[in-house]
């Protein structure tokens, strides 16, 4: 029902791509990528214009996943009934935020979720109790680790059940550790191993919301890393410069 998820259990390296209401989803969505990310906490869009794109990926390869602005049920409500298969809340710092998160994405009694009939491309169910103990089941939980509270915290946010992968947000938690955007850093990749070691040790996979230029992804894959977005713009260009360099023009 949630295929990344599945593939994240298995030990896979599970690769999306950032989206926007206006993506065309239909090529998006069957172009590979695992995921595909709609922001709503730095991106100018509300979760609620997001419907038609998260409709969109029904059939679809891709799953979506909302990064909400806040740590709010109501916001993470709003996109659970938009379709979203997996949550990811920024700076979450401590065990309390990760837990009331973890909360607001689950169905009672594992959660406090309101309920407004089956959402989302879940599979089908006898009753509406299966369907609830299947989205608790598959429903993505990511929250972000972005500070050094957080970081100091790591071990108590990772002992709360339910958390699926621990979201690094690169540039947030560079400028935490007084390296701004100085990703080959000591310091920054110090921090990476610290945060890789804890998701290990609690079953936990460690993710990055995104590859930084310049540096390849099997680098942060070895280090553990097995959730991330890249940008696809450039490959697309390529693809087509590739499909129109064999007509004689």
């Amino acid at each position: 029902m949630n295929a990344v998820k599945d593939l994240l259990k298995s030990g896979k390296t599970v690769v999306g791509a950032s989206a926007s209401p206006s993506a065309d989803m239909n090529f998006l969505g069957d172009s590979g990528f695992d995921f595909l990310l709609f922001d709503t906490q730095h991106a100018p869009v509300e979760i609620k214009q997001l419907g038609p794109a998260v409709q969109g990926l029904r059939g679809k390869k891709a799953a979506p996943i909302i990064r909400v602005s806040d740590n709010r049920p109501d916001l993470i409500c709003f996109a659970l009934d938009a379709g979203a298969r997996g949550i990811i809340v920024p700076m979450v710092n401590t065990k309390q935020q990760a837990a009331d998160m973890v909360k607001w994405c689950k169905y009672h009694p594992a959660g406090e979720r309101s309920n407004a009939g089956m959402r989302g491309e879940w599979g089908e169910f006898k009753t509406y109790r299966e369907y609830m103990d299947a989205v608790n089941e598959q429903v993505l939980i990511i929250p972000m680790i972005e500070t050094i509270e957080a970081t100091d915290n790591i071990d108590e946010i990772l002992s709360v059940p339910g958390i699926d992968v621990l979201l690094v947000g690169p540039s947030d938690l560079s400028i935490a550790l007084d390296v701004p955007l100085d990703y080959p850093s000591d310091t920054y990749q110090q921090a990476l191993d610290k945060i890789a070691a804890a998701c290990k040790n609690h079953g936990v996979v460690p993710g990055m919301y995104f590859i930084p230029p310049g540096m390849d992804p099997n680098f942060y894959v070895d280090k553990g890393f097995k959730f991330f977005t890249l940008p696809w713009n450039d490959w697309a260009v390529a693809g087509v410069q590739n499909g129109l360099s064999g007509i004689n023009r």
